[in-house]
């Protein structure tokens, strides 16, 4: 695995994740490195004190993994069926059945161990409704964020998927993105080229790549395992036997995106199309296409941004325990009471101890809490207490715990995020001023809505700011047939004039002979006449 060449100082190894105790060899504390307690910063007493970057071990993390299958029945057994395998097409005397244990294949088995029992696996419902694709997802969630240190390895029965692609998720499965593409034909089925990770260099390691090296029919039942090979990319900066770790250390310090590739917080493999034994489908026998999953291995060690040697599992979740005045599931914050300068992450470098970067208490004033946004505080003696000084990340506050004007509060950031504070965005024109309130809702002006005021109320219409509609189609309307045009005017037909064409052309004075006038035409004169003629016959 990635070796752990970090290690905070401490005077004894407890046991992480049940795993025993190494012999003092093999701990991971580094040549020449201090081996005695050493005092903490300015105090007599107390546990010893790490100096240096620090991170966990690698470990197999298959146990502490969540596992969800998409979509809803892909899951073989409900109803129970039969299935064939590729080796022997025509003898489909295999079954599925969900209410008997020794016939079903529920998720759970991907992770499972079998020590030397039968062998047990996942397997989806056939591809019976061919030409429909057969999709399945494997959505692999730790509720953590992990460091990949080793090559992840899934092991497929009965065949390995001719399409397939392996996603990560850096945000607690919020977004994904492709980790890597697998497919017998890279073109036909990605518009991708075929690459091997061995043909990457150092200025495109982290480069997203279709390989068809784990999905081409080869026929034998030992060719089960997709990888996703991590070692082959860390050898491109630390050579083949993985010797030169201080090159990739020093190069994870100094490219964010490189360190980062190798994290996840969830994995997501989307199975596109199932393993077809070499030939084209075969529409007489669909009972041999389906996916099954016996193994999934993902070598990974905690991500505390170098902050923790340990990481334990409790009530159900990892969580490193963190040093250097840090806390958080991540050590991704400053301790309360240790929040003088900004929390940042420890470091690789300088090699081959790296950094601590702990968190400190003010010199002067021991209990400055800023959440981060600041990295001096100052005691008003009249008013007794302590404050925050020059708030950065658009925060105020006496503990920067509030927003500035015209920003207000991201719900879904915790108070030391620096994007805890969203600016509100007000449309300029249609609002009363550039302040939102705690929801982000700008105040309008008459007229206008919207969350940012950048939308018009029914009978307004938008035009550097929201002008009341002259005529609109359901609360001004243009009368005796007249159209609205772009709601500022009414167009009227002949027979009527007005602003709402709510006049007939005969309403004017003189009558018809002022009428006929003015416009000399037929259809005039017979709008002015047909009411006296109407009353005439009415008459007789």
């Amino acid at each position: 695995g990635f070796v752990s060449r970090l290690g905070c100082l401490a005077t004894d190894w407890r046991p992480v994740l049940g795993v025993s105790p190494p012999p003092p060899a093999l701990r991971p504390v580094l040549p020449g490195r201090l081996r005695f307690p050493v005092t903490p910063y300015g105090t007599n007493t107390g546990a010893p004190w790490e100096l240096y970057a620090c991170q966990p071990s690698s470990m197999p993390t298959k146990e502490f993994m969540q596992i969800k299958v998409e979509p809803p029945g892909i899951t073989c057994g409900n109803p129970p069926e039969r299935f064939c395998t590729l080796e022997n097409p025509y003898l489909c005397s295999d079954e599925c059945d969900a209410s008997n244990p020794d016939l079903a294949h529920p998720p759970q088995l991907m992770q499972d161990r079998e020590r030397g029992g039968p062998l047990t696996y996942w397997q989806t419902i056939t591809w019976r409704r061919y030409p429909e694709p057969l999709l399945a997802n494997v959505t692999l969630s730790w509720n953590k964020s992990l460091e990949v240190t080793d090559d992840i390895q899934v092991t497929f029965e009965y065949g390995r998927p001719t399409a397939m692609v392996l996603d990560k998720s850096l945000d607690y499965g919020r977004t994904w993105q492709p980790y890597q593409f697998y497919a017998d034909d890279c073109m036909d089925a990605f518009a991708m080229p075929p690459k091997a990770v061995e043909e990457l260099s150092a200025s495109n390691a982290t480069r997203v790549i279709c390989t068809e090296r784990y999905s081409r029919w080869v026929g034998s039942r030992n060719d089960k395992s997709v990888r996703f090979e991590v070692r082959a990319r860390f050898a491109i900066f630390a050579g083949p036997r993985l010797l030169d770790m201080d090159n990739l250390y020093a190069l994870m310090e100094s490219a964010k995106g490189l360190r980062d590739f190798f994290t996840f917080t969830n994995l997501r493999l989307r199975l596109l199309r199932p393993a077809l034994g070499g030939t084209y489908v075969q529409r007489e026998n669909l009972d041999k296409y389906f996916y099954a999953i016996s193994n999934i291995e993902v070598p990974a060690r905690c991500k505390c941004n170098l902050h923790a040697d340990k990481c334990t599992f409790r009530d159900g979740n990892l969580e490193c325990q963190c040093d250097h005045n840090t806390a958080g599931q991540d050590c991704n914050r400053c301790k309360s009471g240790f929040q003088a300068k900004p929390w940042t992450p420890g470091s690789y470098l300088p090699a081959p101890n790296g950094s601590p970067n702990a968190c400190t208490s003010h010199p002067t004033v021991s209990n400055c809490e800023c959440y981060g946004h600041s990295n001096r505080c100052s005691y008003i003696d009249f008013l007794n207490i302590v404050t925050c000084i020059s708030c950065k990340h658009n925060t105020r506050g006496q503990k920067c715990q509030h927003c500035r004007q015209g920003y207000f509060r991201n719900a879904s950031a915790e108070l030391n995020d620096e994007n805890v504070c969203i600016e509100c965005n007000c449309n300029e024109t249609g609002s009363i001023h550039d302040r939102c309130n705690e929801m982000g809702y700008c105040r309008c002006k008459e007229g206008v809505t919207g969350i940012r005021c950048e939308e018009c109320l029914p009978g307004y219409y938008w035009n550097q700011g929201c002008i009341p509609n002259f005529c609109d189609e359901e609360l001004v309307l243009c009368q005796n047939g007249g159209t609205c045009v772009e709601n500022q005017q009414c167009l009227c037909t002949p027979e009527f004039k007005g602003v709402l064409c709510e006049r007939s052309v005969c309403e004017k004075e003189g009558g018809c002979d002022a009428a006929w006038a003015s416009d000399p035409s037929l259809p005039t004169m017979l709008l002015c006449i047909l009411p006296s003629v109407l009353t005439a016959l009415t008459a007789h």
